[in-house]
C-alpha cells in the first residue's frame, strides 16, 4: 500500500508522500463546511440547503451519512444567484 493511500504521518515522510501522491505543499487546500456551516453563512435552513445539495443545484462531497460543501462551490452558487433588488421591484 502507498503512504498516500495509508497517510504517512512519520516526521519527514509527509513530504515524500506528498510528491509521490502527486501533490505538491504549495497549492492550497479547499476547504469543505458542512451543511449547517453553510445554512449560517446564507441565513437559512439547513432543509434549504439540503434541498439545493439534492437538486444539483449545489455540489457537495458525501462523507458517510453526511455531506460536505465545498468552499468554491459555495462561493461561486453565492456569486451566480445574486440579483439586483431593482429587478424585484420592476
Amino acid at each position: 500500500m502507498r503512504a498516500c493511500e495509508v497517510g504517512a504521518t512519520v516526521r519527514g515522510q509527509q513530504a515524500q508522500s506528498r510528491k509521490r501522491c502527486g501533490m505538491s505543499s504549495d497549492q492550497p487546500r479547499a476547504r469543505y463546511l458542512t451543511v449547517a456551516e453553510v445554512a449560517e453563512v446564507m441565513r437559512v435552513s439547513k432543509m434549504t440547503v439540503y434541498r439545493l445539495v439534492h437538486s444539483g443545484e449545489m455540489p457537495a462531497v458525501r462523507v458517510g451519512r453526511s455531506f460536505r460543501v465545498p468552499q468554491d462551490a459555495l462561493d461561486q452558487y453565492l456569486a451566480t444567484s445574486y440579483i439586483e433588488a431593482d429587478r424585484l421591484t420592476s
